[in-house]
């Protein structure tokens, strides 16, 4: 019988899931996982997840919070011991996200990745098997360049474009994620198309691009395609570095038995004609963005859907412990 898909792209790339649900991420067996707030989020409302929230409040009460930092720390202690599970099922690595709120600071986001860190090695967990994920806004990316020249690995997340993924590949990050299937949406809404050949999705083709530029650079940085919305956006990338998948997709893959191919290798990416990018500072990355309106809107917009999610966490642990927010002056 023809393997499944799902079997012939993990020869191919190496296969993320993008989830905190446990028990699909057992399933799957992935190499990677990955989270973010809207994942944790959900997982958190799961009634079998209960006890690490629990444990988490605890421990952030047993360690002096009180009030609001209480449910901040509460928060980043339950994200880090979501990880810390995920990291029993799998073999390789997890990311784990800074308060999309600190995107626009650099020292605050070095400071919360720091503190996301020595969390992971309080329960045993190297640091090796961690990636920070922060937003590619100009100040996360240089708080990556920090945190990575400190050996703390990052994943620069809400990536929508060349200039971006530039960027990164200077602060020399681990990993990015461009996000394919918002590209997708975004420009199906200005445009007004209901459907694009998988050669010419705007998100896919996107992806293409950034790939082809890091192997002609010979760039360390690794490609990882995110938020799909369908399987053929997934094996449009076939042979990216990594691809980070929703269980729903990984299941529809796991049920599908057309021949998987690669569509990205290095060694066409080299012999494809050559992208040439001027030297990158502050200012060009920030002319750049503002000129391009599907990343500049779709940034800012991922940064404001993954604050109104841990705020939605936030309500939630305020609802179960009765603690009331603080009213700033």
């Amino acid at each position: 019988m023809t393997q499944s898909a799902l079997d012939q792209l993990k020869k191919l790339t190496t296969v993320v899931a993008d989830s905190s649900d446990i028990e699909a991420i057992r399933k799957f067996l992935p190499l990677d996982a990955t989270t973010n707030p809207s994942l944790i989020t959900a997982a958190a409302s799961i009634p079998e997840n209960k006890a690490l929230i629990e444990d988490a409040f605890n421990q952030a009460h047993q360690e002096g919070y009180e009030n609001d930092l209480l449910i901040e720390r509460t928060i980043d202690i339950l994200t880090v011991k979501f990880g810390v599970e995920i990291l029993k099922l799998i073999q390789g690595r997890v990311s784990t996200e800074v308060d999309a709120s600190l995107s626009y600071n650099t020292e605050a986001t070095i400071e919360k990745a720091r503190e996301l860190s020595k969390l992971y090695k309080e329960y045993g967990i190297d640091q090796s098997r961690i990636l920070i994920k922060i937003a590619s806004t100009w100040q996360g990316i240089q708080a990556a360049k920090v945190l990575e020249a400190e050996g703390i690995p990052c994943n620069l997340t809400l990536l929508f474009g060349l200039h971006q993924a530039q960027a990164c590949a200077d602060a020399k990050v681990t990993l990015i994620s461009p996000f394919v299937g918002r590209i997708l949406d975004w420009y199906k809404k200005a445009e007004n198309v209901d459907h694009y050949p998988i050669e010419k999705d705007p998100g896919v083709v996107s992806v293409k691009k950034i790939f082809t530029y890091y192997k002609q650079q010979g760039t360390p940085t690794q490609v990882m395609g995110a938020s799909f919305r369908s399987i053929d956006q997934v094996l449009g990338l076939a042979g990216s570095d990594l691809l980070t998948i929703s269980p729903a997709l990984l299941s529809e893959l796991e049920q599908d038995h057309r021949t998987v191919e690669a569509t990205l290798t290095i060694e066409e990416a080299k012999q494809a004609e050559i992208i040439h990018r001027a030297a990158q500072t502050e200012q060009s990355f920030k002319d750049e963005l503002e000129h391009d309106l599907m990343a500049f809107q779709l940034l800012q917009s991922g940064i404001d859907g993954f604050i109104k999610a841990r705020e939605q966490l936030s309500t939630l642990l305020r609802q179960s412990y009765g603690i009331d927010a603080e009213i700033q002056p």
